[in-house]
């Protein structure tokens, strides 16, 4: 994106989100930094960008809170111009479905694709209104295809597939981009407690992807080179589709 941009990222204090928020400060943009409870995790993000070089702020708000979400957001956007918006926030909580109590299911569902209407729906209107902006959405491979135990966390991302591709449609006359990108498997801390040598086996690159990778083609689907794609999924996943 161009030097000077304002870019929010939600989920921003770990994993993807914080490559992400180091890719984009790279690219010369001021970074907007979104976390919820671990304000530790969130500083640390923002002290990296500041000692590369790079300008940030902190945004902390609740995505899972519509009160608290929209109120934030409307400050923020009362302020300033946000050009961009990546949505990197998700949560992880595997079972089978049918042990799944429903508790659990709501929450990978509000987390993961019910906050999608609460972050992007007040960020899309101005850039509707301005007839410029980017959004890019963190989806998974696991809702391209599907994956054992992760029914509730499967739907959400393909939801936000589907989402993502209507939205597209939606403002592509007044220049907003709206794109996905769908992670594989990823060292970060959701993954964690995947069985690694099981899994490799299965990528055709043998080994899992960095979350540095993924924000590489979040920066793309950002800069001017991706100015006729929009409605697209690019899947950042080594070859494997389950």
């Amino acid at each position: 994106m161009t030097e000077g941009k304002n870019v929010l990222v939600i989920g921003g204090g770990r994993g993807i989100g914080r490559a992400v928020c180091m890719r984009c400060a790279g690219d010369g943009c001021h970074v907007i930094v979104n976390y919820r409870s671990n304000t530790a995790a969130a500083e640390t993000t923002i002290k990296a960008i500041i000692d590369a070089g790079g300008s940030a702020e902190l945004c902390r708000f609740d995505i899972v809170n519509s009160d608290e979400t929209f109120r934030t957001l409307g400050e923020l956007l009362a302020g300033r111009v946000v050009d961009a918006l990546v949505l990197c926030a998700g949560i992880r909580r595997d079972e089978l479905l049918v042990f799944m109590p429903e508790e659990q299911w709501d929450a990978v569902l509000d987390t993961n694709l019910k906050s999608f209407h609460r972050i992007v729906k007040p960020v899309v209107k101005e850039m509707l209104l301005r007839h410029s902006g980017r959004i890019v959405v963190v989806s998974s491979t696991s809702g391209q295809t599907g994956l054992p135990g992760q029914v509730h966390y499967s739907a959400a991302k393909a939801g936000l597939i589907g989402a993502v591709k209507a939205l597209s449609l939606e403002c592509a006359k007044r220049n907003v981009l709206v794109n996905a990108v769908a992670p594989g498997f990823i060292t970060t801390d959701m993954t964690e407690d995947v069985h690694t040598a099981d899994v490799v086996k299965r990528i055709p690159l043998g080994r899992f992807g960095t979350a540095e990778e993924v924000a590489s083609v979040v920066s793309f689907l950002l800069s001017d080179d991706a100015s006729y794609l929009t409605g697209q999924v690019l899947a950042v996943n080594g070859g494997i589709y389950m």
